[in-house]
């Protein structure tokens, strides 16, 4: 096996298991009662770029469409990640209960 296909074989078990590791990490901030304040916004946003970023430059640059599509569903999960948490921290902030605000 040639170095290249031993850094090719890496990169897509280590995309693999990136690809996976979102949900987790999705569940959790879904079920954050405290309006997800572990999650920095800041950083899962450069994340959300980095990913965006090198999907289009994978696209345009090498014309690769795995790696677009695995570095654009990076930044999908990204995002997803980033907006849920965004939400959770904005209902805490309006005062809403982690299930939906109480009526009286």
């Amino acid at each position: 096996m040639q170095s290249a296909d031993v850094i090719a074989l890496a990169f897509g078990v280590f995309n693999a298991l990136r690809l996976v590791s979102y949900l987790p990490q999705i569940i959790a901030v879904a079920r954050d009662a405290n309006g997800a304040t572990a999650i920095s916004l800041s950083c899962w946003s450069i994340w959300i770029g980095a990913n965006a970023t090198a999907a289009l430059y994978a696209w345009v640059n090498v014309g690769d469409a795995t790696l677009a599509l695995v570095s654009g569903f990076n930044a999908l999960s990204c995002l997803a990640v980033f907006l849920l948490a965004a939400h959770k921290r904005l209902r805490r902030h309006l005062g809403l209960a982690a299930h939906g605000a109480q009526q009286h």
